[in-house]
């Protein structure tokens, strides 16, 4: 038989006893009965981990947000993409993601629906096609374009692992080709020249650590006072703002400084690194972090030069490959998933190649080309007995 739990008054547990004084298991505990108190609250998940119940609560608001936008559309397969969406938020997905998708999805309903398509389940490969030409017409990126045609065939996929569309949909490959653009990097007397105007002590950390670390923005926005260790001059992150996958920086000279700087003068209470000056909010928003940088650029004098906040960024990674820094370690300290992503920056920083160009080019400024520009002598003998072997071929053909 269960028992009911009862829970002792500790203020007339005493007196309960109070005929029983004799007895000596009552001389025993009765000290430890006085002097008990209740039972503390268990501190509450979001008290200890203030970052996670973070994620978790603006997770939460985006879901809400991207519902809401939703009921106030007219679009086919409602039903569909609200599903979608509790999905992508139970995976535990970005809150930008969900908004990424839903625009996304929004613009190829919209599109189908023009197309007198009112159900999900009259969807055709010619009608994504379609779509993607429409897009591009309108004058589309091809990096936002491909960024759109993989949300779609990620619903797209969804509603086929619930057998609402058939698989043929996605059976062949769709592909858009984006461009490999160089990184925007900052020319190294550009950077003397932002660093030289920087003058709070808040704000001048908060570049110096872009700038020496490659942190982004959003990390170094999320990063916590237990994530610094300034003994090991490195800062944990705790987890990538893009990737979600966690790793270590390290400060240089400049940045330890700045950042013991304004750690002196910082409100100790704070939880985050870096926090808003205002009431309601605890960490400072992107938009005010680039109010602050274009500030400084005019400040400078660079505003012309169209950088922008994650130009810090390029700049920490050229930097570092131009000062000999192996390619894989860059990779590690930007938290590149693949490698073939840091290799954009040895585009602009291969100095054999740029040595070899101008040794070169030395040599055809100064006029020590002499003759006319040949072929190897092994070529005209290769072409001639190629052809030897054509006619013959030629010949054997017409005798068959």
């Amino acid at each position: 038989m269960i028992q009911e739990r009862i829970t002792p008054n500790y203020e007339v547990l005493p007196a309960f006893y109070h005929e029983l004084q004799s007895h000596p298991l009552y001389i025993d505990l009765t000290p430890s009965l006085e002097s008990a108190s209740p039972p503390q609250e268990t501190l509450k998940p979001q008290n200890l981990f203030p970052r996670n119940h973070r994620w978790h609560r603006e997770c939460r608001r985006g879901l809400d947000l991207a519902l809401k936008k939703l009921s106030e559309k007219e679009m086919a397969g409602k039903d569909h993409v609200e599903s979608y969406l509790r999905d992508q938020y139970r995976r535990n997905l970005r809150p930008s993601t969900l908004a990424n998708s839903l625009r996304g999805i929004e613009s190829f309903m919209s599109f189908i629906k023009r197309r007198g398509k009112i159900h999900v389940e009259e969807i055709t490969r010619q009608d994504i096609e379609g779509w993607i030409e429409h897009e591009q017409d309108r004058g589309m990126k091809a990096s936002t374009m491909d960024m759109r045609l993989g949300t779609l065939k990620a619903f797209l996929r969804f509603l086929i692992e619930r057998e609402v569309l058939r698989p043929e949909l996605l059976s062949k490959r769709m592909t858009i080709k984006v461009p490999d653009a160089l990184p925007r990097a900052m020319d190294p007397d550009d950077v003397k020249q932002l660093v030289a105007v920087v003058e709070g002590v808040r704000d001048r950390a908060m570049i110096l650590i872009l700038l020496r670390t490659g942190m982004r923005i959003g990390e170094l926005l999320n990063t916590i006072v237990e994530d610094v260790n300034l003994k090991e001059r490195r800062i944990e992150i705790y987890e990538a703002g893009k990737t979600r996958v966690g790793r270590v920086v390290y400060l240089s000279e400049d940045a330890l400084k700045a950042l013991k700087a304004w750690l002196r003068v910082r409100e100790p209470h704070k939880t985050y690194l870096f926090y808003s000056q205002g009431k309601h909010r605890h960490t400072i928003t992107y938009a005010a972090v680039r109010a602050m940088f274009v500030k400084c650029l005019e400040k400078a004098g660079l505003s012309h030069k169209g950088y922008t906040l994650h130009c810090l960024r390029h700049t920490c990674a050229s930097e570092l490959l131009n000062a000999g820094m192996r390619l894989e370690c860059v990779q590690q300290m930007l938290g590149h998933s693949t490698i073939e992503m840091t290799r954009r920056y040895a585009r602009l920083t291969d100095r054999t190649r740029e040595e070899e160009y101008f040794r070169a080019m030395a040599v055809i400024e100064r006029g020590e080309i002499n003759g006319h520009y040949q072929l190897d002598c092994g070529l005209p003998a290769f072409f001639e007995k190629t052809q030897l072997l054509c006619s013959h071929d030629q010949e054997l053909h017409v005798h068959a």
